[in-house]
């Protein structure tokens, strides 16, 4: 009796994967971001993200930067929360206003709380700098929230943003072709 129960699941859960796939081959949606690049613009929009922003582009990587792929009048955070959602990799410039901006919080913790891969960039800051400081304006479950993220990526040390960011695209890459072979294996 089990097993015909975890037969009948896998099948509808399979049906399930297959309805969701075609719908989103038929949908004429916007192209999912590689890369999300997370930055307080008033230090870095000018110079390392919109750098990044060109040579990623230049690679052949779609990557994401709010003033590059949004529009006067698009929902902040409907636009930024499902391009964090379908990037690949996230890219966290850290510097030294980057702590004052909610916006940059909700990023990381965002990105944090999907497991997404975070490469760090320190731009004219030490790690050692960075402190969520409690404004009055978020809850303290956010304050904690943003806390965890801000600690996670800044221990997390690379020797080359480019090579690194290249390096999890290319895992990325690896666990969805592992992942299409798997759903191929069960449909058979």
């Amino acid at each position: 009796m089990q097993s015909s129960v975890n037969s009948s699941s896998a099948k509808n859960f399979c049906h399930q994967i297959l309805r969701y796939r075609n719908q989103v081959l038929t949908k004429p949606a916007e192209r999912a971001c590689d890369v999300f690049i997370n930055h307080r613009g008033i230090d870095t929009k000018r110079n390392v993200a919109g750098l990044l922003y060109d040579h990623l582009r230049r690679l052949g990587i779609r990557p994401f930067l709010d003033s590059k792929n949004m529009k006067p009048g698009d929902k902040l955070f409907d636009k930024i929360d499902v391009a964090i959602h379908q990037s690949k990799v996230g890219v966290a410039v850290l510097s030294p206003n980057y702590c004052k901006s909610y916006f940059c919080l909700h990023e990381l913790a965002l990105m944090m709380d999907l497991k997404k891969k975070v490469v760090p960039i320190f731009c004219d800051v030490k790690p050692s700098e960075l402190e969520v400081k409690d404004n009055g304006t978020c809850t303290s479950e956010e304050i904690e929230r943003f806390r965890r993220a801000l600690e996670e990526v800044k221990f997390t040390f690379l020797e080359s943003a480019s090579d690194a960011v290249m390096k999890n695209l290319y895992e990325v890459e690896e666990e969805r072709v592992m992942n299409k072979k798997i759903i191929r294996k069960q449909n058979w």
